[in-house]
């Protein structure tokens, strides 16, 4: 696993943990990177320093080692699948019936869904709590 630090054009600070350094550049470039506080999709790595072996930095640091990484996935594809099991799926309405919930006009229940990074910023400006999904497996394709 590697961990970077991450800005968004808002500099808005907050850290990402990827496989390897292609899969920092793939979720990029699919547009699957976006702040966790406003939604931008402008998200960019901040200057890092390198953790080098025998380093205090690095006996400070979490363990990378592969169980690790496996441990954090399963983590994450444990979260996704919780929701996915027990919260309601509203599409593209989730933006407008997140705020009703907040406001009281709906069923207050568990929903996930899809929202623009404006619309999550709005309800995050309101007060409304939400949070990005982990993300799913990525999807196998067949190698003719």
């Amino acid at each position: 696993m590697i961990k970077y630090a991450l800005v968004c054009e808002h500099e808005h600070e907050f850290e990402g943990w990827f496989g390897s350094s292609a899969d920092y550049d793939d979720q990029q470039d699919r547009g699957l990177l976006d702040c966790p506080v406003c939604a931008s999709k402008a998200v960019r790595k901040q200057i890092m320093a390198p953790a080098v072996a025998g380093t205090k930095a690095q006996t400070a640091g979490p363990d990378l080692n592969p169980q690790m990484r496996q441990m954090v996935m399963e983590a994450m594809g444990k979260v996704r699948a919780h929701v996915e099991e027990n919260f309601d799926y509203v599409g593209d309405a989730f933006a407008r019936e997140a705020r009703a919930i907040h406001e009281g006009k709906s069923e207050d229940r568990g929903i996930y869904g899809e929202a623009t990074p404006a619309e999550v910023k709005s309800l995050v400006e309101d007060g409304v709590n939400v949070a990005a999904l982990p993300p799913g497996p990525p999807k196998k394709t067949e190698v003719n």
